[in-house]
């Protein structure tokens, strides 16, 4: 699923227009990143967590060339901690593997 496909879910299953509910997904992903940006966090109770971490610098080896070692910045990165309701309606009962569609939002 990606956005446009989020967007026509919501908008069906609410009775809303496209249009509105096109604002709402992307206000509310320029709000997620915003806060993120000011190192908070966004807590979906029982969906999960989105927060910042800072990943220090490091030497790292190039991939082209394994001899040369190469100095890895120091970033800002993304992370979600999905919540034990999500983690709960994801488990599979038994060893039976779930093929699932790639979701991109």
């Amino acid at each position: 699923m990606n956005k446009a496909e989020l967007i026509e879910s919501v908008s069906t299953k609410l009775n809303l227009p496209k249009n509105q509910v096109a604002d709402v997904v992307e206000t509310s992903l320029a709000t997620i990143t915003e806060t993120l940006k000011t190192g908070g966090e966004v807590v979906f109770a029982g969906f999960g967590q989105f927060l910042s971490k800072r990943r220090e610098a490091r030497m790292g080896v190039n991939p082209r060339k394994p001899g040369e070692k190469i100095s890895i910045p120091a970033v800002t990165v993304p992370k979600f901690k999905a919540g034990k309701a999500l983690k709960d309606a994801l488990k599979v009962s038994g060893n039976a593997a779930v093929s699932a569609p790639t979701t991109t939002v």
